[in-house]
């Protein structure tokens, strides 16, 4: 392990211990939900959109908050995707992955820890699917 992965894992600790964007927004566009059962970690993301697109495909995130409760991972991947996705068009937030979300935190992450990962990022883009009224759900989690 290089001082590369000791930076990446002070960065994880970092937005754990000092989330970015942690609260609830006045007035979101939309709020969606999600948990890790296997972890027990909770997300709830609120984006509020700017009204700046003539379709669904051009509006762009004018603001994210989230809260929540979970392992550090989870939480890390949170606040950092909330940070990530300000200015970014709705389409950007559905076309990204898994990778995108590994890459972002930098450090391998196991099978069993890739759930805790992408929980924030699965449930921004089905609130976002929510909102589009591509998808009627209550709850994302990660076991399906």
């Amino acid at each position: 392990m290089g001082l590369g992965s000791d930076m990446y894992r002070q960065q994880i600790l970092d937005h754990y211990k000092n989330p970015r964007n942690y609260g609830e927004l006045e007035d979101p566009t939309f709020t969606h939900v999600g948990e890790n059962p296997m972890c027990g970690d909770e997300i709830r993301i609120d984006v509020k959109l700017a009204e700046d697109g003539e379709s669904d495909d051009e509006e762009t995130i004018k603001q994210v908050a989230f809260s929540g409760d979970g392992c550090a991972i989870s939480q890390a991947s949170a606040s950092m995707l909330s940070k990530e996705l300000q200015g970014k068009t709705v389409e950007e937030l559905l076309e990204m992955d898994r990778d995108d979300v590994v890459d972002m935190l930098g450090v391998d992450i196991s099978p069993m820890r890739v759930k805790c990962a992408v929980l924030a990022e699965k449930v921004a883009q089905d609130g976002a699917k929510i909102h589009r009224d591509e998808l009627d759900v209550d709850k994302t989690t990660t076991e399906d």
